[in-house]
């Protein structure tokens, strides 16, 4: 615990927000690459049943289809990875859910391994930190197979379905490398140089959390990338000129940054700095153990229980009402959960709003699609394509393309009656939204605070060693690159600790004397080391 006397400000319970939830942001550089990808790993497969007259299996091949969705801001190297674990975890909540489906009938068994489900994917693909769509696509998929009339002989052939699908969409995100081989780490580079020449023209605390966030993703997504090629080496000395302009923003030049990341676009060659040093500490990182995943498990349980807990009962509370899909209640809620409860009411907003007006866009394109199969399928593809599009500026706006398209694929088994389907998805939207909140309210999360203490820890231990290492005449070659990048860390750890736990009710107030002088110290120390790297001959 801190000594430090905490933040008497703090309040123990916090206003939520309605300013600014609706908001829409700037999309993101590649908002084309998943919206794209996404119809291109869902036509074949539709297409194909389509043409075999088996629509009502679009379900399974949906489900790997959907896999295209991820990892597209990840090197290639990293994305094989983590695309393959996105498949078999998909493939395996599916069967999860096929199982259960053809060994019971009770909607209540259903609901509580839907939860259950529910809230073990949510704890991976937080701790996995795999990225957007998150666990919802994968709740989704899980969730629905729950309630399909379902045999155990059935089961292999549709778990080959999903799995040859996901193939197809592992072939599919891997695809632009043969392209543009460094196109990730290009991006992440380019990212880092333009946040630097923001910083060093405005020089706003929030401009520097975000520049300094951003170097940190660049040198993540390289260290990531695999071996280290005369590229990523190039790349890596530019991410140094951004941390240089950061530790020294009044010398630093904007125009050169911004300069550099322009020319990093395309596939030309990666611009070449005044100085091009060698960074000896890269090679040690790359040899060090990684850590584990599963280490993040434990911060996460209060997470994952406020996800089972409202999950279920939300699912219990849509049975109750009489509603025959309740796994669109228990999607929702398990779509809420974000890292705090203020993060969670604004997605809860941002659902409701979106789902609402998503189901006025069915009605009005309901009658399109009963033209024909083929209109159901194109009508599916191009919400597809619009909900990756647009989701990225906020969530509520996907989910006005989001909510047709699920609304859509339950007419690939048979023809439903709109006005049933749109109100039964309007009632589990709010249930689902207002019970699932409530159980993030109940499900305290005591562990955000501890969080904040461990990074604390983290950011004085780090800082240590790095003011150690500057003190000796003669540091052993790299270690003082290497206790730069980890003090680095360790700041975006800690200021991401402390914007979660600021978010958070009821827990006991943060330190915040001490966050602001370790975060102080810990930026002039970090400031030192550049500049001892400049006096090695780096120029910014």
């Amino acid at each position: 615990m801190s000594s430090a006397t905490p933040f008497a400000g703090t309040p123990r319970v916090r206003r939520l927000p309605l300013a600014g939830v609706l908001r829409l942001g700037r999309p993101s550089d590649i908002w084309f690459k998943p919206a794209l990808s996404v119809v291109v790993a869902v036509a074949p497969p539709n297409l194909t049943l389509l043409a075999l007259g088996r629509l009502d299996l679009a379900m399974y091949t949906m489900a790997g289809s959907l896999c295209a969705l991820y990892a597209h801001h990840r090197p290639y190297a990293a994305r094989a990875r983590a695309l393959a674990g996105v498949v078999l975890g998909m493939v395996a909540g599916l069967g999860v859910g096929l199982v259960a489906a053809s060994l019971t009938g009770s909607a209540v068994v259903l609901v509580t391994v839907g939860a259950l489900v529910a809230a073990v994917q949510k704890a991976l693909c937080d701790a996995t930190r795999i990225g957007p769509p998150g666990h919802v696509v994968l709740t989704f998929i899980s969730s629905a197979s729950l309630f399909a009339p379902q045999t155990l002989a059935q089961v292999p052939g549709h778990l080959a379905l999903a799995l040859a699908a996901g193939t197809w969409a592992w072939l599919v995100g891997m695809a632009p490398g043969l392209f543009r081989p460094h196109g990730p780490e290009r991006r992440a580079t380019a990212h880092a140089l333009n946040a630097a020449a923001a910083y060093a023209e405005n020089r706003r605390p929030h401009a520097g959390g975000t520049a300094h966030a951003a170097v940190q993703a660049a040198w993540q997504t390289l260290l990531s990338a695999g071996a280290r090629s005369e590229t990523r080496r190039a790349l890596e000395r530019l991410v140094v000129r951004a941390e240089v302009a950061l530790a020294a923003p009044a010398d630093a030049d904007p125009h050169r940054l911004r300069t550099w990341a322009r020319e990093l676009r395309g596939t030309g060659p990666v611009p070449r700095t005044a100085y091009d040093s060698e960074l000896l500490g890269v090679e040690a990182e790359l040899a060090a153990p990684a850590r584990r995943w599963w280490s993040a498990l434990g911060p996460l349980a209060p997470i994952a229980m406020r996800t089972a807990l409202g999950c279920a009962l939300a699912g219990y509370a849509s049975l109750a009402l009489g509603i025959g899909r309740p796994y669109w209640a228990l999607v929702t809620a398990a779509s809420l959960y974000q890292a705090n409860v203020t993060l969670t009411w604004s997605r809860g907003v941002q659902r409701v709003v979106g789902n609402l007006v998503g189901v006025l866009v069915f009605a009005a394109v309901v009658p399109l699609a009963h033209l024909g199969p083929a209109a159901l399928v194109l009508c599916c593809l191009a919400f597809n394509f619009g909900a990756e599009a647009l989701i990225g500026r906020n969530y509520w706006l996907g989910s006005i393309c989001v909510t047709p398209m699920a609304l859509l694929i339950t007419e690939f088994a048979g023809y439903q009656e709109p006005g049933r389907l749109i109100t039964e998805r309007v009632v589990d939207t709010l249930v689902g939204a207002l019970v699932g909140f409530v159980a993030a309210m109940a499900v305290t999360n005591r562990r955000a605070g501890d969080r904040v203490e461990h990074a604390l820890a983290a950011v004085e231990r780090a800082r240590a060693r790095a003011a150690r290492l500057l003190a000796e005449p003669h540091p052993a070659p790299g270690s003082l690159d290497s206790a730069r990048r980890a003090l680095a860390t360790a700041l975006v750890d800690l200021r991401a600790g402390v914007e979660a736990a600021s978010g958070e009710w009821w827990q006991r107030a943060l330190p915040q004397e001490r966050v602001v002088r370790a975060e102080q110290a810990g930026h002039r120390t970090l400031a030192a080391t550049i500049r001892h790297h400049r006096a090695e001959g780096v120029r910014p």
